[in-house]
């Protein structure tokens, strides 16, 4: 399957000129072929541009194939007729002429960085793409949204709100295209297929794109999308909340001694014994956490500095004598309890449901402690993903949160009902109504890993049920899944944590090759059915495996992988989030 994406890749189009990279890759080409009056009111910088030839470049990544490319790349810069100070960068790689399959490949970032830096960008060349980032105006390609979301204490940037939530990407590709034809020569009635490629935060920003400018778009391949920013930012700070409610902070020993349990109790219910739980929602069904208590565990000591700091997790090698002592003990009551509130969801004050968690398998990355050495003891680690969420967006004082006093569940929750309603049009990304896209002819691609520490598993499952409800309401649920999977498919990865593969689960196959499935999908009509995932570590490392296109679940039989339909399973899935006074999508 590998092999063949990648001849498949590197078949020259009919459109391929005799240029050659050299010919292509320099200033006076590039300033040449900048697009003008493409988007009104933006003045492209023809004195920015810088040209560099790279040949010989080996790259891997866990989203595409390795690989040895070529390519040019480019820089240049834009502003904004109506403001001050403002310059927008792009980066722009463009494959030798010979290579270059007409299409376009735009990327995202992660967390609030909106581009990936150059780790994300030969994917673009090995599938015969121009391909291209921007740093949505924020100071440079290594500075973060958050860095300029601020203007003075109460005052956001709004512009720089705007283009983190959409703009940015609207602009490169936009830009990007236009430029890529006028590079390659093509002409209006030549093709040039769009895409986007991004996970994490370059997946919310992917669905910004697609939700707004359906026809921009051939195909989108996004993983774990940080959408639902509200709940999503949020969230990171419940797990932190419990330990504090419950007055028990775990050591991540006792945690991970759990998470172990949980994996090897649950992983035959899929049918296979691999060491991967493919099959979460059974294990919701079928095994308690409570059969853990009084489990031992034993993590090494680490080193590190002296007073307190956060563990590094995982630190199970014999030996040690570093500052933090070795973790000995059983699995508590307490901890347990800590860990099936965090699984269960934030619910309100009412017992009204607010969102829900992780997986079981999933790591409790928010609720790691850190061990301070003065006072002998485990404490609160307050999550600075949702930290922040809270310090720059809701109160607009900073970007750190030092304190959880007085935070209940009630208080996060307020947080997400009011940031929901702030940042709806920007940040939320969860508009359901794809009809245009659709229309359009587009495809997407959505993956999730299931053991997601990060962004619950559930979060991408919800939307792909939103779109179906919205699009297909008079459907039954098989035939409205079945339309809906015509044109968009999510899928979940067996093992698979946020954005990458599970050193816990080492046998988890990952979708490395999904951009070369959708070009195939989009181009030549070929329906990923089943997901093409390769195991990328572990004893298995190569093997490539399949995965279920929801809402069909894996179930494997004598070694033959089926993907079956199993209603009380999809029903972990979907929660009723009766504590919002609004649709959540």
């Amino acid at each position: 399957m590998l092999s063949s994406l990648l001849v498949f890749a590197a078949t020259p189009v009919e459109t391929a000129t005799s240029k050659s990279l050299s010919d292509i890759c320099t200033t006076s080409v590039v300033q040449a072929s900048l697009p003008t009056d493409i988007i009104q009111g933006i003045t492209l910088d023809d004195a920015s541009v810088t040209t560099n030839i790279v040949t010989d470049s080996s790259v891997s990544s866990d989203f595409f194939p390795d690989a040895v490319i070529d390519f040019c790349n480019v820089t240049f810069a834009y502003s904004h007729d109506e403001r001050t100070d403002d310059r927008v960068l792009l980066e722009i790689w463009l494959p030798a002429p010979s290579k270059f399959q007409n299409r376009w490949l735009s990327t995202g970032g992660g967390g609030y960085a909106i581009n990936s830096g150059d780790s994300s960008l030969p994917g673009g060349i090995i599938y015969g793409a121009a391909v291209g980032m921007t740093d949505g105006g924020f100071g440079g390609f290594s500075t973060n949204a958050d860095a300029a979301m601020l203007l003075v204490n109460g005052t956001l940037n709004y512009e720089t709100l705007y283009m983190f939530g959409y703009k940015a990407h609207w602009e490169l590709s936009k830009i990007g295209k236009a430029f890529t034809k006028n590079v390659f020569d093509l002409s209006d009635t030549q093709k040039l297929y769009s895409y986007y490629q991004g996970c994490s935060e370059g997946g919310r920003e992917g669905w910004s794109q697609v939700q707004r400018y359906a026809e921009e778009w051939d195909g989108a391949s996004i993983g774990a999308p940080a959408f639902r920013w509200s709940f999503q930012q949020t969230q990171h700070l419940y797990s932190n909340v419990v330990e504090k409610t419950l007055d028990y902070y775990p050591p991540p020993c006792e945690l991970e001694k759990i998470v172990n349990e949980t994996i090897a109790a649950c992983d035959p219910l899929d049918g296979k014994v691999d060491g991967v739980m493919s099959r979460s929602d059974l294990c919701m069904l079928h095994f308690d956490i409570e059969s853990t208590i009084g489990k031992s565990y034993h993590c090494a000591a680490s080193s590190g500095p002296s007073g307190p700091f956060k563990l590094a997790k995982r630190q199970t090698s014999p030996g040690g004598g570093g500052s933090t002592p070795a973790q000995n003990g059983t699995v508590s009551a307490k901890g347990v309890e800590v860990a099936k509130t965090i699984l269960n969801g934030l619910h309100d004050s009412e017992g009204r449901r607010v969102y829900f968690s992780y997986r079981p398998g999933a790591d409790f990355d928010d609720a790691q402690t850190q061990y301070n050495s003065t006072s002998g003891k485990w404490e609160l680690s307050i999550d600075q993903l949702g930290g922040e969420n809270i310090a720059l967006l809701i109160w607009k004082n900073g970007t750190t949160l030092n304190s959880l006093d007085g935070v209940t569940y009630d208080t996060l929750k307020e947080w997400i009902v009011s940031s929901m309603q702030e940042y709806y049009s920007t940040l939320q990304t969860t508009w359901p109504d794809l009809t245009p896209f659709y229309k359009a002819g587009g495809k997407v691609i959505h993956f999730h890993g299931e053991a997601d520490p990060s962004i619950p598993t559930a979060s991408s499952i919800r939307y792909w049920e939103s779109v179906r409800q919205i699009i297909y309401p008079n459907e039954s649920y098989t035939d409205g899944a079945n339309a809906l999977n015509e044109w968009y498919r999510v899928y979940t990865v067996p093992g698979a944590a946020h954005c990458s593969p599970n050193p816990l689960m080492p046998n988890g196959p990952w979708p490395q090759t999904s951009i070369g499935n959708l070009i195939d999908w989009v181009e030549n009509g070929v329906t990923p059915t089943t997901l093409n995932a390769t195991v990328l570590q572990g004893d298995n490392i190569g093997d490539n495996q399949q995965l279920c296109a929801y809402p069909l679940r894996p179930l494997w039989k004598n070694d033959t992988l089926d993907c079956v339909f199993d209603h009380a399973s999809i029903d972990t899935w979907n929660y009723e989030l009766d504590a919002v006074p609004v649709p959540v999508y």
